[in-house]
């Protein structure tokens, strides 16, 4: 093991420096690179037996990395994928309650471990992503890298006649958890019909659409997201899933690249 002496741009083995744990981990399909530094300050990954909490830390090749006990390797293939989830599933790697999983969608066409990048909630449907590629969930899921989504909503009752302007404008909500306020704010409202609109969220709150509607006594009858920056859902069925195409993952680097994440 050793200690980081720098940025080594993601973490290849470069110099006899080896490479940081954080990448390790991310690189294994457990966590995105974030979380996976999660694991690290929480002392959840060990080098050679030993567990190690720094952030800088490096393994060399033929190191014995584990986390949880568990040995972890580097998955052989990086997949990005999209799944057009039905409403009922729950994005989440494992529940209590024995409620269906997105994930398992997935199965058995896919035996490495995947994670979902962001969420759709228990009843919402539509476009999530997939991946055991912990640099592309970290750009596809964080705000500064601009990935506006679209939602397709029917409500069920008659939107109200300023909904669209005051959603645009921001609310102010109690946030979630209770205890303060916070402010909802859509892109773009676009009404379609009495009951029926399109959303576009640019840094999306927990339930933001929900508790946008809630404000004007208004349910959500469908919530489906068809579209993550450029990457729309299309006429993928719904419950199947497929991998992002050559054309869809250039679209989406050229989005990360212009953005303000990727000029940091």
């Amino acid at each position: 093991m050793s200690p980081e002496g720098g940025e080594g741009g993601e973490g290849q083995a470069d110099g006899g420096r080896g490479t940081r744990l954080q990448v390790l981990v991310a690189r294994a399909g457990l966590a995105s690179r974030r979380a996976a530094e999660d694991f690290v300050k929480a002392g959840r990954v060990s080098v050679n037996g030993k567990a190690v909490t720094e952030l800088g830390a490096r393994a060399m090749p033929g190191d014995l990395v584990t986390v949880d006990g568990k040995r972890i390797e580097a998955e052989a293939r990086k997949l990005r994928l999209m799944l057009n989830k039905p409403p009922g599933y729950l994005c989440a790697m494992s529940d209590e309650f024995g409620r269906p999983l997105a994930a398992d969608l997935l199965k058995p066409a896919v035996t490495e471990r995947v994670y979902n990048v962001g969420r759709l909630d228990l009843e919402s449907c539509g476009l999530i992503f997939f991946t055991n590629d912990g640099p592309f969930a970290a750009k596809a899921a964080h705000p500064s890298f601009g990935l506006v989504k679209e939602y397709e909503i029917e409500t069920d009752r008659r939107l109200h006649a300023t909904f669209g302007a005051q959603f645009e404008a921001g609310l102010e909500a109690d946030a979630e958890p209770q205890g303060a306020k916070e402010i909802l704010k859509a892109h773009k409202v676009l009404q379609r019909g009495e009951r029926s609109c399109t959303i576009w969220l640019a840094e999306g709150k927990n339930r933001e659409i929900r508790r946008a509607l809630a404000l004007f006594g208004l349910k959500a009858t469908l919530l489906r997201r068809v579209a993550i920056g450029p990457v729309r859902l299309g006429n993928l069925p719904e419950g199947r899933f497929r991998e992002l195409s050559a054309d869809e993952l250039g679209r989406l680097e050229e989005a990360f690249a212009s953005s303000k994440g990727g000029t940091r």
